[in-house]
């Protein structure tokens, strides 16, 4: 594990990161490969969900990368607490279940990212990166068998407050995200800039109270903002 006495931010010049798993080879392994990227960090290490959230209480990493299922405490469980702890901290999910409850729950709590463990490690480096910046990172594979999972919730748990108005440009933003986009592909099919794109998410979660780009599709799912089949 790694020294917590931990330069602050501004001494630092890359993304720091936190690297969770409780198979230590993979753990390890993950480490030397990000830290051989100029612009990531990898400040710490943890073996569970508990020992994640004393971590990200003290070293407030950019970005937390954790498996899904670990002992003492899962990935999932432990996504609110780090939300919590560390609330600037972006967590993606890194496991070997593209189960649909697993990638629901773990959006659910907090979780702005979805990779699965057979990711290269160029893949993982940029969701890093991408979530970093404020998005969301979800297959598009993955993305589909999200908002499969959040149907099924919408036909149980249909809010009756009234829902915030969108603008017909911000509805056809949020539908793309669903579709598990991230802002540049966004900004190339409605030809307008990736600032304007971020301009309208951040529009999006303000109208609806919202943290996360996909908290605001599973609000849009749920109160039947978005025409999918």
């Amino acid at each position: 594990m790694s020294n917590p006495q931990i330069p602050p931010r501004a001494a630092q010049s890359g993304i720091r990161v936190l690297v969770v798993d409780d198979q230590e080879l993979f753990r390890r392994g993950l480490t030397m490969l990000l830290n051989v990227e100029t612009d990531i960090e990898v400040v710490g290490e943890a073996a569970d969900g508990a020992s994640a959230v004393r971590l990200a209480t003290d070293m407030a990493p950019d970005v937390v990368l954790m498996d899904v299922r670990m002992p003492r405490q899962t990935g999932i469980e432990a996504c609110t607490a780090i939300k919590d702890a560390a609330p600037n901290a972006r967590i993606i999910m890194l496991t070997v279940s593209d189960e649909e409850a697993d990638l629901y729950e773990a959006v659910k709590n907090g979780a702005s990212g979805y990779l699965l463990k057979d990711s290269s490690i160029e893949e993982v480096a940029q969701a890093v990166r991408v979530v970093a910046d404020g998005q969301s990172l979800i297959s598009p594979s993955m993305a589909i068998k999200l908002l499969d999972e959040f149907k099924q919730m919408s036909r149980t748990d249909r809010s009756s407050v009234p829902t915030p108005r969108l603008t017909d440009r911000e509805l056809e933003v949020l539908r793309l995200v669903a579709q598990g986009l991230n802002n540049r592909e966004i900004a190339k099919q409605l030809f307008i800039s990736e600032n304007t794109v971020k301009n309208h998410v951040r529009n999006i979660l303000e109208k609806l109270q919202l943290h996360s780009r996909m908290e605001a599709v599973m609000y849009a799912v749920r109160e039947k903002l978005l025409d999918i089949p």
